[in-house]
């Protein structure tokens, strides 16, 4: 990492023109105004920063008063500020106090004193400022904590006693796992050790703030550093007592290995992209350890969909989410099977939706890698190429594929809406994955009289 002189010039050429009016702006109104936070770490290590963070010396209201339709979004003094169409978050400088509940202070104190804004942050190298004062000239780089050294090491320190700032909010440890995995960087011994201590603070955050974090784990280069810190800090075993029973469970997969290197390896087998197919790798296995015995995971997938979900309903994932990660655990244990017939294609994507099916063989391709196998099974290929046929051809597998809907059987054979309507329509879905020829609307009308008539698939 570059000296602190050469970073200041490395921050003057990458800050965003519309962040600098903002700071223009306070400045010219006779205010301290800085750019602060991840946003200069990420700039100094070359990566793109999800937004930009700005703090002042002015108060809320007068922030409110300089720019055109701010808002003032919180009771710790920040601002939302837009500029070329794009919202900045501005906060008054602050002192934090009485943290009681180890997830956000109770009272704060608005101040003039960058340092001591500084001071309460996270890790030293996000304790970053740039900009300057009420009444400089120049801009400058402020480093009050040595984050800038920090950055050339690799390393994640926290500011001041690491016990105290876990104690202000708990998320940090969290997040400090995350951000070694993100950012490839060790976490300094003292700082370590804290999380170590501290780990069941956790329990007491919300379940929304902890999947934000888990989400952007996962989306790491390399989420094994941060899942293997949750781990062996203690973290998981509050977070996700569910994976935290993996340690230590025996496979017969990769020699040496247990359910916890095996689920790894099958996070990072999915690319980055697929996010939702990494949380789903993730949970995959959850079910295994409350299932094993005499050497066999009996049914561990679906025992694992019911507490995939209960764990994302506690981490309060969106319920498409949750819906989509548990039908993707269920279903990865799937056969391949080279003799089954055409009709058992069907019935086979008449379960899963085609929808899923990307998600699905991702999901599988990821678990042979996972096991030590190679991810280019050529029984897997030709089972998709069956499926996708299928695809093409626009099988009908659902009561949307069918070529008549209620309103024709009601039309046409004085049918009642109701579960007599529906037993019949998916007997001739049954019928028509058996003989695809059968899917036009009066041959359909003459096989649901067949039906009716001799009671199958319709009875009362």
């Amino acid at each position: 990492m570059a000296a602190p002189d050469a970073a200041a010039e490395r921050l003057a050429g990458s800050v965003p023109e519309a962040v600098l009016s903002v700071l223009d702006e306070l400045h010219a109104a006779g205010h301290a105004a800085y750019v602060v936070g991840g946003s200069l770490r990420d700039a100094l290590l070359a990566r793109e920063p999800a937004d930009w963070d700005l703090a002042t010396d002015a108060r809320p209201e007068r922030i409110v008063s300089l720019f055109d339709r701010a808002v003032y979004e919180n009771r710790f003094g920040t601002v939302g500020v837009r500029r070329a169409g794009a919202v900045f978050e501005v906060t008054t400088f602050r002192l934090d106090h009485d943290y009681a509940d180890f997830r956000r202070p109770h009272r704060v104190e608005f101040g003039d004193n960058l340092a001591a804004d500084l001071a309460r942050r996270d890790f030293t190298v996000n304790a970053l400022a740039w900009g300057r004062a009420a009444g400089a000239v120049s801009n400058e780089l402020v480093d009050p904590f040595d984050g800038i050294a920090d950055l050339g090491r690799q390393l994640l320190r926290a500011v001041g006693d690491p016990a105290a700032r876990f104690g202000e909010d708990a998320l940090r440890m969290v997040r400090a796992v995350r951000l070694a995995a993100v950012l490839g960087f060790d976490i300094e011994p003292e700082t370590l050790a804290a999380i170590n201590d501290n780990a069941p603070l956790v329990a007491h955050l919300s379940g929304e703030r902890i999947g934000a974090e888990l989400e952007k784990l996962l989306a790491a280069p390399e989420p094994s550093i941060g899942l293997r810190l949750m781990a062996e800090t203690g973290l998981l075993d509050v977070i996700a007592p569910e994976l935290a029973a993996q340690r230590g469970v025996p496979q017969n997969k990769v020699p040496g290995e247990d359910l916890w290197d095996h689920t790894l390896r099958t996070v990072e087998a999915v690319p980055r992209k697929n996010r939702l197919v990494r949380l789903a790798a993730l949970l995959h296995d959850l079910g295994k350890p409350s299932t094993f015995a005499d050497g066999h995971f009996h049914h561990h997938e679906t025992v694992g969909a019911q507490m995939a979900a209960e764990l994302l309903r506690r981490l309060r994932f969106s319920r498409p989410v949750i819906d989509d990660v548990a039908r993707l655990v269920r279903e990865h244990m799937f056969t391949i099977d080279p003799e089954l017939s055409d009709a058992g294609v069907r019935r086979f994507l008449r379960r899963l939706e085609p929808a899923y099916l990307d998600a699905l063989f991702e999901l599988r391709r990821a678990d042979d890698i996972g096991s030590g196998r190679p991810g280019d099974d050529p029984r897997l290929a030709a089972f998709r190429a069956r499926l996708e046929r299928e695809v093409v051809a626009e099988a009908a597998v659902d009561r949307d594929g069918l070529a008549i809907d209620g309103d024709d059987l009601i039309r046409e054979l004085g049918l009642a809406p109701g579960p007599r309507l529906g037993r019949l329509l998916d007997a001739l879905v049954e019928r028509v994955i058996d003989d695809p020829a059968l899917n036009d609307r009066a041959t359909l009308l003459v096989l649901a009289r067949s039906l009716l008539d001799d009671g199958r698939g319709a009875a009362t």
